[in-house]
């Protein structure tokens, strides 16, 4: 295990950047207040030290993706620096840097263009301070890769001689800043390593499970087995006889709304991991199971079918639907349901945390330390400010670390026991005990007029809310969650009506990566392809056709409240004509009109999800058995600016193999208010051999704003694959995992 040295505390950034230099949105500069002398932080984000290294912040988390190296070449590359001259810095949870949250795929969308204006702004000063020094005007001075040229003479200034000369400065205004023009971009659109590469490969990079403090102990925690049950006694005899064994230490339990808090039980505190879990297994605890002790996984996905069989509360109304049902050359409807499902990430939470001196100093491999700050003070008591979070590497999140409930454990724990405490999960806890991906049941109805062409079209879905999580009775979907491909769909047709049941939670439920657009994503592309194949047209030229002229759909109905991911639509329109480019490439790419051998087929999916526009075709093959291999999968991409495609490209090659796992085998179930699923055995995630032979990721170039990366391949994969088995077998897939599916 690695060891994190406590007495450091980064402490380089805490002295080299001001607490008060948060100004948020564009500008984010100003110089630090608390620099070390000769050193010059123009940013939170962006510091020079006088050798000229470069630091360059990241307020984001590194858990796969890159992003701990793509944020920041874009600030590199509008300061013209050279990378060997970079350092690249762990932000702590802080306010100052805006929001650290590590989810809904928005890392470079939210912050490209101010780390572009951090960068230029620093370059503008080091331009203006070598023409002070040489006495000419700024316009003669050019940054190039970690100097400043007198472009009449040659004369070069390196960034170490103008450190301390640009940060006496004054801070340029925004309309003296010039970005640089694309042609110019040194990094940006460029493929770059994952910067972490080498310290993972070597073993060196230090994740979650790695963290240790001096002194610490280990903990491992007995939890009801039913969601919201409460401990009424225990006997920890037997536990305290395993050698390493300390103590036992009991939990309170939640107050609703449970958001992030612990769940409670009881601790088993130990000198090491091992010895924390065997004392765990020795307990005697006696549970009060509570209300969700009659959930039952199948009971409860009957109810969801018979909510989304009767009227529900409309969400979005075009036109009069039922008047064009009644007028339609053809009617069809279906159902389809998606299950449970469990982040499962590779390295299970973990979490080291010290109180001491009324605060919280911890080390977790986390989405979001703000939100270790707000439920660790709002658990002990404490400001959130006196709660100082370190980042970890992470190995795998999926939106899972982002709920911080088990760094807040291992706060409570050090509290109780004065001692720094490592609270780590097993496997089976973190199946057991997720914000499970709720399950959604979909009932669409759809009319084609005499051409076969959509005319009007029902979407209605029923699924336990995330704001369960938040608000306690929480039953029907928020505008986050219906603005997933249930408001939205992807097609101008002039009669549309989409509605949404309530549902009750029994289970914590959160999100994963691509939430709501997974079971609305799967009931919508997968019942478009019925309605193609219905109308004896051809998947790809049906839904081209569904796209109409192309134009952008302004929401106007919805009277401005449409969610778009928090991006006005100004800025990010919802633009058809791009999702029509990105169908016919994945057509073409896919060899879409090739015909297949016996048991082969191919389905496509095309869905717009955080501010991307995606289109897959995906190939199976379905031998006599009934068994599913996928040979390939073509994917067509607009994310507008990409700032490094082999990142896009590794997050749609990931996306096919977590899309597949989904569509092939994810499924969690309960009983008797248990989950029964506690480890890759009977929770199966795609392994090498039944995984996609091969992925391809075709990217439109593009000028428009980055959108996200990270998750829109994900929702498209299920009812391509849904498709694909169709046109390979004749057979539909409206359920969830197709595992369960008898295909022969």
């Amino acid at each position: 295990m690695r060891r994190i040295d406590v007495s450091t505390r980064r402490g380089f950034l805490e002295g080299m950047f001001s607490a008060g230099a948060l100004v948020l949105g564009a500008r984010v500069l100003r110089p630090s207040l608390k620099a070390a002398p000769g050193a010059w932080s123009p940013s939170v984000y962006l510091g020079l030290e006088t050798d000229g290294t470069a630091i360059l912040v990241v307020h984001r988390s590194e858990m796969g993706t890159g992003i701990r190296g793509v944020l920041p070449s874009v600030l590199a590359d509008e300061l013209e620096a050279d990378l060997s001259k970079v350092r690249i810095e762990q932000a702590l949870g802080d306010k100052k840097y805006g929001s650290q949250n590590t989810d809904g795929s928005c890392s470079i969308r939210d912050f490209y263009a101010t780390f572009r204006e951090a960068g230029a702004t620093a370059r503008l000063m080091l331009e203006r301070a070598a023409a002070a020094l040489w006495k000419v005007p700024a316009s003669e001075c050019k940054a190039r890769l970690h100097t400043v040229v007198h472009t009449p003479t040659g004369r070069t200034l390196s960034y170490a001689s103008l450190v301390e000369a640009a940060s006496k400065l004054p801070v340029p205004k925004k309309d003296e800043i010039k970005l640089k023009p694309t042609s110019e971009f040194r990094y940006i659109g460029k493929d770059l390593p994952i910067w972490d590469m080498q310290g993972i490969v070597t073993g060196k990079a230090v994740f979650g499970q790695d963290a240790r403090v001096p002194g610490m102990v280990f903990a491992s925690i007995e939890r009801s087995p039913v969601f919201g049950g409460t401990l009424k006694s225990y006997s920890d005899a037997e536990a305290r006889k395993v050698k390493g064994v300390q103590q036992t230490v009991q939990l309170e339990h939640f107050k609703p709304p449970h958001m992030f808090q612990p769940l409670g039980g009881v601790a088993v505190i130990a000198d090491n991991t091992w010895s924390a879990m065997e004392g765990r297994k020795k307990l005697k605890v006696e549970w009060a199971s509570g209300a969700n002790a009659s959930f039952e996984s199948g009971t409860f996905k009957t109810g969801l079918m018979e909510t989304v069989r009767k009227p529900q509360k409309a969400v979005r109304t075009i036109g009069n639907v039922e008047q064009a049902f009644g007028s339609a050359a053809r009617v069809l409807d279906a159902e389809y349901y998606c299950p449970l499902l469990a982040h499962a990430s590779m390295e299970p939470p973990a979490a080291v945390a010290e109180f001491k001196d009324g605060k919280v100093t911890a080390w977790a491999p986390v989405q979001d330390p703000q939100a270790v700050q707000a439920t660790v003070g709002a658990v002990l008591g404490i400001p959130p400010e006196n709660v100082t979070c370190h980042v970890t590497l992470l190995g795998g999140g999926f939106g899972r670390k982002s709920k911080p409930d088990f760094v807040a454990e291992a706060a409570v724990l050090s509290k109780k026991v004065a001692r720094p405490v490592k609270v780590v999960w097993s496997r089976e806890e973190d199946v057991r005990f997720d914000f499970y991906h709720t399950p959604g049941a979909c009932y669409l109805k759809g009319g084609l007029d005499a051409q076969g062409r959509l005319q009007s079209l029902l979407h209605r879905s029923a699924f336990p809310t995330i704001n369960s999580t938040f608000e306690a009775g929480a039953e029907y979907g928020m505008d986050i969650e219906l603005g997933m491909n249930l408001i939205d769909p992807p097609i101008d047709i002039p009669n549309f009506r989409a509605e949404n049941g309530p549902a009750k939670n029994h289970v914590r439920i959160g999100w994963l990566r691509s939430v709501a657009n997974i079971y609305h994503g799967f009931a919508l592309s997968s019942f478009l392809d019925e309605c193609a194949h219905a109308g004896g047209k051809d998947p790809v030229e049906f839904l081209l056709a569904s796209l109409g002229a192309g134009r952008k759909l302004d929401f106007a109905d919805l009277g401005g409240k449409y969610w778009n991911y928090n991006k006005p639509l100004a800025e990010y329109p919802y633009d058809l004509a791009r999702m029509r480019r990105v169908i016919e490439l994945a057509a073409e790419k896919s060899e879409w009109s090739r015909k297949r051998q016996k048991g082969r087929g191919v389905g496509i999916a095309a869905l717009r999800s955080f501010l991307a526009f995606v289109a897959v075709v995906v190939e199976v093959d379905v031998d006599g058995s009934g068994n599913v291999q996928i040979p390939r999968v073509d994917f067509a991409v607009d994310l507008g600016t990409v700032v490094n495609p082999d990142r896009v490209r590794a997050q749609f090659e990931g996306a096919a193999v977590f899309g597949s796992s989904i569509a092939m085998l994810g499924e969690i179930t309960a009983r008797d208010g248990r989950i029964v699923q506690s480890n890759y055995h009977n929770y199966p995630v795609m392994r090498m051999r039944s995984a996609p032979r091969e992925t391809r990721v075709h990217i439109v170039q593009s000028t428009e704003p980055p959108g996200g990366a990270g998750e829109p391949g994900v929702p498209p994969m299920a009812p391509a694959i849904a498709n694909a088995i169709f046109a390979a077998t004749g057979k539909r897939v409206r359920e969830l995992p197709v595992r369960k599916v008898k295909l022969a």
